[in-house]
């Protein structure tokens, strides 16, 4: 049995997805089930036994002889909440148990932190774990992911394999419920197809141009492909880095949704509120290195055919991954 955690939402129930595709089916779906918004994700996934979030240890204590790897991938991301009890239970504590369970049934792990945890940038984008101490999250949901990741660099035990992905700005299907918390592209599509235009931030920092913020965008088909191939080969624990390391602009995100949607660009800018300037991000990109030394590598979908396939078989049909 695999487990996976968050098993509802974005990332696990495409990953879910993923391991169907290979023929892994003894998936144990942990979640909190009254999301109900969330639960159209698992629809036709083949699923062994859902599990309410809550009673997942004392589900793990009696049955951990047959489970084979964990996918920790649940945690509350809205980055918008400041109540710092919210993460810490649900983000910090909760990891730290699983990570316990881990060690004491002897079960591999793979766990999902985030690139927020790197803030304004001022530290690079690099995943040596001597860094990690130094960052400086610039909000609630990322400090805690990077608390656990502190907290996991310092244990004296550790599960036999374990690996913590930052995964950058990721896209693709099943983010629906999401709502503002889904991808830059997500809303592209939908603002466009109710205006024809799409509408962008300005920039408030003179080293660039309106539209050439840039993000490291990855496609949630190659994000699941890595975590898939880092369970097998289980070999060289540690936190690393998931993006593609190629950072692009709002621009070319923009202009690759209107040429998936077979239309001219219509794209203007509006000031970006001022709660969100001081926290702002002008420029996010991977370094790869470390994973690609360790010889875990696919060839990334670039954001025009990633763009492409979203919008043409997921967001005009309206199908789920």
């Amino acid at each position: 049995m695999i487990v996976v955690t968050g098993a509802c939402g974005f990332i696990g129930s495409c990953l879910i997805a993923k391991l169907n595709s290979e023929n892994f089916n003894a998936i144990i779906a942990v979640d909190d089930f009254s999301k109900s918004k969330k639960l159209p994700n698992l629809i036709g996934k083949k699923i062994l036994k859902k599990l309410e979030r809550t009673h997942f240890f004392e589900w793990l204590d009696q049955n951990s002889d047959d489970v084979e790897f964990i996918f920790h991938l649940g945690a509350r991301t809205d980055t918008a909440e400041t109540n710092r009890s919210i993460f810490d239970d649900l983000n910090l504590n909760y990891s730290k148990e699983i990570w316990r369970k881990c060690i004491s049934h002897s079960i591999p792990l793979i766990y999902a932190s985030s690139a927020a945890t790197y803030g304004n940038g001022e530290h690079g984008f690099n995943d040596n774990h001597q860094t990690i101490s130094a960052l400086k999250p610039l909000n609630e949901y990322a400090r805690s992911k990077n608390e656990f990741d502190k907290w996991v660099i310092t244990q004296s035990e550790a599960p036999l394999f374990w690996a913590g992905f930052k995964f950058f700005n990721v896209y693709g299907p099943n983010e629906n419920h999401k709502s503002k918390m889904a991808s830059v592209i997500f809303h592209a599509f939908h603002q466009i197809s109710q205006t024809g235009q799409m509408k962008l931030f300005k920039s408030h920092n003179s080293d660039y141009k309106d539209g050439e913020q840039t993000r490291d965008f990855i496609y949630i088909k190659d994000l699941v492909s890595i975590l898939y191939e880092m369970m097998h080969q289980r070999s060289h624990s540690g936190i690393y880095n998931l993006g593609t390391g190629n950072a692009r602009t709002f621009n070319d995100l923009a202009n690759s949704v209107f040429a998936s949607m077979n239309l001219a660009p219509d794209i203007s800018y509006v000031d970006t509120p001022l709660e969100f300037r001081k926290n702002y991000q002008y420029f996010t990109e991977a370094s790869m290195k470390k994973l690609d030394q360790i010889g875990i590598n696919i060839k990334f979908h670039s954001l025009e055919s990633g763009i492409a396939d979203y919008i043409s078989e997921y967001l005009i049909p309206e199908k789920s991954y």
